[in-house]
């Protein structure tokens, strides 16, 4: 699993917003300012806002 100090260095790229919410049960990051989610896959965060994840609302 991703280690959750990784976040104190990762930004939003959609909006730049370094409030990014871990949900390890779900395998995501979640940016808590626009809800982009963020797809986790073999422990590497995959930060790419176009990616085919529906916007958590």
């Amino acid at each position: 699993m991703v280690d959750a100090r990784l976040l104190d260095i990762l930004i939003c790229p959609k909006c730049k917003s370094e409030k990014l919410e871990l949900k390890p049960a779900d395998q995501v990051i979640v940016c808590t300012d626009c809800g982009q989610v963020y797809r986790i896959i073999q422990e590497i965060p995959v930060m790419i806002p176009d990616d085919p994840q529906p916007e958590k609302k």
